[in-house]
């Protein structure tokens, strides 16, 4: 009867969101569901269309 799916992460987000590590820039990355920060080397998840901003839950970039 009802489909779930995931809510989209809105893209505006991008404009008022920045690294809580380094207060730097994060580019989208809609293949994983992340917003990544490549100064920090650090990626965000994007859960139910919510980023989580909290460096613990960050996965670490490989180089």
């Amino acid at each position: 009867m009802s489909e779930t799916t995931t809510p989209a992460f809105d893209r505006r987000m991008l404009e008022v969101l920045v690294c809580p590590r380094t207060q730097g820039l994060l580019e989208y990355d809609a293949e994983a569901q992340e917003l990544v920060s490549k100064a920090a080397g650090l990626a965000f998840p994007i859960r139910n269309g919510i980023p989580v901003m909290l460096v613990d839950e960050a996965r670490a970039l490989e180089d």
